[in-house]
C-alpha cells in the first residue's frame, strides 16, 4: 500500500521493475508470456536478440546499441532524422550526430537488424512530406524556445517528457 485517505487505499503492484532483465527473460520463456517484437531479432524469433528497451525508434534515451540497430532496422526515417539535424544545425546527442550513428551503423561490428522496415507507407510519406515542408519555414522563436528548454532537462524529447499518459 503506498497512500490512504480512509475511503480508498492505493496500491503499487510493479514486481517486474525491480527484477533484471535475465529475470524477466526468465519468467517470459517459463511461462510463454508474450513480449514486444522489438525486443527480437525479428518478429516471432523469440530471441532477445533486438533493442534493450520498447520506445521510440529513434530515441535520445536510447543506448548507442539501440540506435545502430534501429538506423538498419528503419533506414529511411533515420536519414530524415539526419536531414533534420543538418538543416537545423543541432545534433540528435550531445556526443553524436545521428549522421554519426548511422555510419557507424554500417560497420562490420554493428548489430544486425533483422528486418529491415522500408517506412514506405501513405503515413510515413505524409509525415516526411510534412517535415520537410516545415523545414522550408524559419522557426518561430516560440517554437526554438521550447526546443531548446525541452532538450536541455533532463529526459530530452518533449514526447517522452510531455506525454499525458
Amino acid at each position: 500500500m503506498t497512500s490512504t485517505n480512509g475511503a480508498r487505499h492505493v496500491d503499487e503492484w510493479l514486481p517486474i521493475h525491480g527484477w533484471s532483465k535475465a529475470q524477466v527473460r526468465e519468467l517470459s520463456g517459463y511461462r510463454g508470456l508474450f513480449h514486444h517484437w522489438t525486443y527480437d531479432s525479428e518478429p516471432g524469433a523469440r530471441d532477445w536478440g533486438g533493442s534493450s528497451r520498447c520506445s521510440c525508434s529513434i530515441c535520445i534515451l536510447a543506448s548507442l546499441r539501440d540506435l545502430l540497430l534501429n538506423s538498419r532496422r528503419r533506414p529511411r526515417l533515420a536519414n530524415l532524422y539526419a536531414a533534420v539535424e543538418q538543416e537545423i544545425g543541432h545534433r540528435f546527442k550531445r556526443d553524436r550526430s545521428l549522421a554519426e550513428i548511422i555510419e557507424l551503423s554500417q560497420a562490420a561490428d554493428a548489430p544486425e537488424p533483422g528486418i529491415v522496415l522500408p517506412d514506405s507507407g501513405p503515413d510515413f510519406i505524409a509525415m516526411e512530406r510534412a517535415v520537410f515542408d516545415a523545414l522550408k519555414h524559419p522557426a518561430t522563436s516560440a517554437l526554438v524556445k521550447r526546443t531548446d528548454s525541452a532538450t536541455s532537462r533532463e529526459g530530452g524529447c518533449l514526447s517522452c517528457i510531455e506525454s499525458p499518459n
